[in-house]
């Protein structure tokens, strides 16, 4: 179990980061929110992040914006605030827990468990993902994601692919494509700008010759494999 522990009192990180080890999780520790995002840019997030609020660089809550950007990662606060303005505001921006100064390691380990506990059974349990190539879709979320990264549809792209989705391994004349298009987004889309979103939609999902994702059916259409 990978931990980021986010913490700038060097006292605090040692304790943490030693008994988080002999609890058997790998810890990678960040001193500012510089050192966070620079581990949360990397192709393998973390399963857990610990998260101080106080950074030499800003603050947690920016590194709790960022990482909620793009992933449904569990974030943690460890705060030394007990004021109820702290608290609303790291549940707000997406935090799943939070825990005072000064707490017991066990206190600490348990809450992770939990946190742990309640995303697993969320994404059994109601998320739905499909693989597109490298790319994951959740479609009750609406997100997509490639390597990690949220991909920025269009609600036209977007609506492009679950189409395709629904269809894969059929091929469907550009004819069925507008009508469905038009059916559920009501904006105006002809032949010529459907090859424009059909090109916009495999360079976002980072298609490529060896993997088109989506084929182009020559006098007929499009099939998704």
């Amino acid at each position: 179990m990978r931990v980021l522990l986010v913490e700038d009192d060097e006292l605090i990180l040692e304790g943490l980061f030693i008994a988080l080890r002999q609890e058997g999780y790998e810890v990678t520790a960040a001193k500012s929110c510089a050192e966070a995002f620079a581990v949360l840019s990397e192709d393998v997030l973390p399963d857990i992040c610990l998260l101080d609020v106080m950074l030499p660089d800003g603050d947690g809550y920016q590194v709790c914006q960022k990482i909620r950007q793009k992933s449904n990662l569990p974030i943690l606060f460890l705060t030394a605030c007990e004021d109820e303005i702290h608290t609303v505001l790291a549940l707000e921006l997406g935090a799943d827990d939070y825990i005072v100064k000064p707490f017991r390691i066990r206190e600490l380990t348990a809450r992770m468990k939990a946190v742990l506990r309640r995303m697993a059974g969320h994404r059994t349990e109601e998320e739905t993902v499909i693989s597109v190539g490298k790319n994951k879709v959740y479609p009750e979320a609406g997100r997509v994601y490639a390597e990690n990264e949220a991909v920025q549809l269009t609600a036209m792209e977007y609506r492009l692919l679950m189409i395709f989705i629904s269809n894969r391994g059929r091929v469907l004349t550009r004819e069925q494509i507008l009508n469905n298009i038009w059916d559920d987004v009501g904006e105006f889309v002809n032949d010529n700008t459907l090859s424009v979103y059909v090109k916009r939609l495999r360079k976002k999902l980072k298609a490529s010759e060896k993997e088109p994702l989506i084929t182009t059916v020559r006098g007929i259409g499009y099939r998704m494999e």
